[in-house]
């Protein structure tokens, strides 16, 4: 990539762009600019920092107010001890990286040129940006309406006001070509290069790509399994008891060799025992001016009793009301049904045939964009809700929109299989569902993106070429970052989850019923790796590094998809003709019967997971093996720093006698 030079005359790498609005003050500008190339000593990033040219052609309709900013080798080595980096260290273990310790480090070669990847050379820039904080100002230069408090975040404060629009880090061409090349340019039968993912994008886009390959190999057992019954028991519900045995070992074991897989990609990624940053205030908090109680800083505080207020009085009745319309959406779709079905008995024919997939089809339909629309909703919720914290808005985001879909997706589905206890439309609806959810989903996720960005570069392309021909050359660093600016923003991998999520329901919840569920899903997550490998190497901004340890509250949700799953697969076996016809007298001897195999089951499933560890044992041990390492290393430092005080002290006692002859 292309050098700038600072006006310290110092060159740099470009790595994180930031731009400012168009109304953005000379004065801010300057202000800003300074903050950043400012000594730490007095408050400042100490980062590079010079202002992007115009572009190719429109030069008074494009932003002047892009910066790049990049940083000094020492610069990034000091900052990477400052985030917390973990490194392999010499003897192959994983340890917190120090300036002073640098070259007892595997990889750290001469000056450490190459020793941190781009993505931790951006996320450490980043992390300097956001540490930035206000000191005597009141309000940004330039901009009275947007006030300071003193150790405020000074990035969330210009982002909440809008003077900041956008910070991204940039791609970097030729690693984005070997990539691509690596990872989803050629079909190729092996394993996703999830090192050079993380290497690229960071260890949370690398976790949700593995998860998503495990999920899929988790699959094929299923899959294996189900092909056989689709083929010889289609018609014959007896013996899905079998089946939905396996489902319920199967949904289990997965989760707890997930845990384990995900704590060695994490430890050999050095994020494991990677300690938490202490979180800042989001950017749209606020509240009334007070001083916060563990930092002693002074910015807005909000009461918790309103905020609870708010979720319970006025949050939880309305995700309340979504799910009764939700239930008064299915009850139409189930009258469409009835109406589809005695068309199709009066007088049946190939099109009255067709007639009965068309409720479930327009009711998959429906169901997609109510899960669209009340996300919209859920998001302007928790935002009003007033989190301070990303993680607490994030969380309570998480469950509204995990109930919601939950419900939306799984209730007609619980409604055959219960009340109506038709296996028939169970089946019928099931399938209808997943294929028209997968089709939409690949519209919307990868050939929507592909053409809005396909547009997106021939404009620019259209630009670059009234000037130059680019004959196959990189593309100019002005062009590239004006390119990168106008591409879509990552929001990260809520919504891939979700789609996970809903999948892992499908296989787990009813499969034993559409045993062909497990082989749709799996060629589901085949596309599904290409669309969005694709999506993130040419669709979105490159998204900042997240130094993920697992895939965090997703855990949660999918062990309780997997609890219900027993539940729900228990019933379904209760239902079965076959084991009915050991209670031919008695329903309620049936009915606790299946209770009581659900508990047994349930115990045999939490017990599993308890004998199953969440982190291998020879990862344990070398964890066990630091922990200790660095105690001892604590103790012989205090033992030389007592050894140290009482030797100075002794020899001030010994001073003093000698000094007591020649006293008078």
């Amino acid at each position: 990539m292309q050098q700038l030079v600072d006006v310290t005359g110092t060159s740099f790498t470009p790595l994180v762009v930031v731009e400012l609005a168009t109304n953005t003050t000379e004065e801010a500008i300057e202000w800003l600019l300074s903050r950043i190339r400012d000594k730490q000593e007095i408050g400042g990033a100490d980062l590079l920092v010079e202002q992007l040219g115009l572009g190719v052609g429109g030069q008074e309709k494009e932003n002047p107010h892009v910066f790049l900013v990049g940083a000094t080798r020492q610069r990034l080595l000091s900052g990477a001890e400052e985030v917390g980096l973990f490194k392999e260290y010499n003897d192959g273990s994983m340890r917190g990286f120090t300036c002073a310790n640098k070259h007892n480090f595997t990889e750290f070669m001469g000056d450490g040129d190459g020793f941190l990847s781009k993505a931790e050379c951006q996320y450490i820039v980043k992390h300097e940006l956001d540490t930035l904080r206000a000191q005597s100002e009141t309000h940004v230069p330039g901009h009275s309406e947007a006030k300071l408090y003193p150790g405020k975040s000074i990035i969330r404060r210009l982002q909440s006001k809008g003077i900041l629009i956008q910070i991204f880090p940039l791609h970097e061409q030729e690693d984005l070509k070997r990539l691509s090349f690596t990872w989803y340019k050629r079909v190729k039968l092996s394993l996703q290069p999830l090192d050079a993912i993380r290497q690229y994008f960071g260890e949370g886009q690398a976790l949700y790509f593995g998860f998503l390959e495990f999920f899929t190999f988790a699959l094929v057992p299923m899959a294996l399994v189900g092909v056989p019954y689709y083929l010889f028991d289609w018609e014959d519900y007896d013996k899905y008891v079998i089946f939905a045995g396996f489902n319920l070992v199967w949904c289990t074991v997965i989760l707890e060799l997930w845990k384990r897989y995900s704590a060695s990609l994490a430890y050999c990624w050095g994020t494991l025992s990677r300690k938490k940053a202490f979180e800042e205030p989001r950017p749209g908090f606020h509240g009334v001016l007070g001083l916060n109680p563990v930092t002693g800083r002074e910015e807005p505080l909000y009461p918790n009793a309103k905020r609870q207020l708010r979720i319970y009085l006025v949050s939880l009745p309305f995700v309340l009301l979504c799910l009764y319309l939700s239930l008064y959406v299915m009850m139409i779709y189930f009258q469409m049904e009835g109406w589809a079905i005695s068309v199709h008995v009066e007088e049946p024919t190939f099109w009255t045939g067709i007639l009965l997939f068309i409720p479930s089809i327009i009711y998959a339909v429906v169901i997609e964009i109510m899960n669209l629309i009340y996300r919209y909703a859920a998001e302007f919720l928790t935002e009003w809700e007033n989190h301070r914290l990303e993680s607490s808005y994030q969380n309570h985001l998480i469950l509204k929109v995990l109930v919601f879909n939950f419900f939306n997706c799984f209730a007609s589905l619980f409604y055959i299989a219960f009340v109506m206890q038709d296996m028939a439309l169970l089946r019928q609806s099931l399938a209808t569902l997943l294929i028209t959810s997968q089709i939409l989903n690949q519209f919307m996720e990868a050939f929507l993106p592909y053409w809005l960005q396909r547009r997106r570069n021939k404009k620019m392309l259209r630009k670059v070429q009234k000037r130059r021909t680019l004959d196959g050359q990189e593309l100019p660093l002005a062009e590239q970052v004006r390119l990168e600016a106008d591409m879509s923003t990552y929001l990260g991998t809520f919504d891939d989850y979700l789609e996970l999520f809903l999948l892992f329901g499908y296989v787990s919840l009813f499969s034993c019923v559409y045993p062909l569920a497990a082989v749709l899903v799996v060629l589901n997550n085949i596309t599904e790796v290409y669309s969005d490998a694709f999506k993130m190497c040419h669709v979105f901004k490159r998204p900042f590094s997240d130094p993920a340890a697992n895939i965090g509250v997703w855990q949660l949700a999918f062990e309780a998809m997997s609890v219900i799953a027993v539940v729900t697969n228990c019933a379904l076996i209760g239902l079965s003709p076959q084991v009915k016809a050991y209670f031919p007298d008695s329903e309620i001897q049936l009915i606790l019967w299946i209770v009581a195999i659900e508990h047994l089951l349930l115990a045999f499933k939490f017990l599993l997971s308890f004998l199953i560890p969440d982190v291998p044992k020879h990862i344990q041990i070398r964890l066990a093996r630091l922990e200790f390492e660095s105690l001892e290393a604590l103790k012989k430092k205090r033992r030389l720093y007592v050894g140290k005080c009482l030797k100075a002290r002794s020899s001030v006692k010994f001073s003093e006698e000698e000094r007591k002859p020649y006293r008078f």
